[in-house]
């Protein structure tokens, strides 16, 4: 007998969805690298600059990562010496809608917090 409904398979449907989603975003600091790169592209080394001088390595892994997912291109440049630009894909600028709404969940998060703080600095109970 199967137990199963259609909202249990939705269900799952959904979470599997997401973790491959986060198998993606997972990746330190990707969310940040592609958000660098909604202002356009960018070199290398303008890219690791932007995120705190992030190590050589480190940024190399992040860029192959979603590059290998479809989210930025790779684009090697036909100068002395060679210089390597990254882009948002299609699918990568399709990401600005999360962004903004990460933001705005932060934004409300972050407020919520200080309230919380304050109120506990102050004796106040929710």
């Amino acid at each position: 007998m199967n137990t199963h409904t259609k909202d249990d398979e939705a269900y799952e449907e959904c979470t599997s969805t997401i973790a491959e989603v986060l198998e993606i975003l997972g990746v330190k600091r990707s969310i940040l690298v592609i958000g660098e790169l909604h202002g356009g592209p960018r070199r290398f080394n303008s890219l690791r600059r932007s995120l705190g001088n992030i190590s050589t390595q480190s940024l190399t892994v992040i860029l192959r990562h979603l590059e290998h997912n479809g989210i930025i291109d790779r684009q090697v440049l036909p100068t002395v010496p060679v210089t390597v630009e990254y882009s948002l894909t299609e699918q990568g600028r399709q990401f600005e809608l999360v962004l903004n709404e990460l933001h705005r969940w932060g934004q409300a998060w972050k407020q919520q917090r200080q309230t919380m703080k304050k109120a506990s600095l102050s004796g106040e109970e929710f």
